[in-house]
């Protein structure tokens, strides 16, 4: 893992991995009996046509977890992935996005881990990788049961105003959320790319009392 050779507009995200502290970043923390299924995400940074692009997934709709749901590429780590203090959460981001999407790891320059993060639904502890996609290489979908569909989505549409929103649950809460590519980004992704956006400064004035349901079509 490394910080070389980023291009300049990655330095605010690789600077904020280093400072951003837990709490700052979500209220729901790895709990500290230890509990909870480690496992980690691929947050992964291209340039495409339109400038800084993040990767995204969406979920078959036929899974009985989080089914149609955009995230980033993850999942639980293996044993093979190593020790989950150090190097497992990234050997599994890599292993995860490939298997998902096609992604080629050998493309993508790992430079930064976020703080764990805690899913209290599903009882996982996640590391955020992020990566820069320095050799693009094709991606798509692999399994349709577990992936719908494999989309880029341009830094510039995540930080428009008139693309964010509160996505607000049947039970209440409310979360930011994203409104792109003929998805709405919310939950956990949403949560982490929100402080990203925050945290780089990259952030802009956006209308917090606007709502959508998590039923949202554009």
């Amino acid at each position: 893992m490394t910080t070389a050779g980023l291009p300049a507009w990655l330095d605010p995200v690789a600077e904020a991995a280093r400072s951003v502290r837990p709490h700052q970043l979500s209220r729901f923390l790895p709990p500290e009996s230890g509990a909870g299924r480690q496992s980690a995400v691929l947050v992964l940074f291209g340039e495409g046509a339109r400038g800084p692009e993040l990767l995204l997934m969406e979920r078959s709709g036929t899974l009985r977890s989080h089914a149609g749901q955009p995230s980033f590429p993850g999942g639980a780590l293996d044993p093979e992935d190593g020790d989950q203090a150090t190097t497992g959460p990234l050997r599994a981001a890599l292993r995860e996005a490939e298997e998902e999407t096609g992604l080629d790891p050998r493309g993508v320059q790992l430079f930064g881990v976020l703080p764990r993060l805690y899913i209290p639904v599903s009882s996982f502890v996640v590391t955020p990788v992020l990566g820069w996609w320095r050799a693009p290489s094709p991606v798509g979908v692999v399994d349709p049961a577990e992936t719908a569909r494999v989309f880029t989505v341009p830094v510039a549409d995540l930080t428009d105003p008139a693309n964010r929103a509160m996505a607000v649950h049947p039970s209440g809460h409310s979360g930011p959320a994203f409104l792109v590519e003929s998805a709405l980004v919310w939950g956990f992704t949403a949560g982490v790319i929100d402080r990203i956006l925050h945290y780089a400064g990259w952030e802009r004035p956006w209308d917090r009392a606007r709502q959508v349901p998590l039923d949202w079509r554009a």
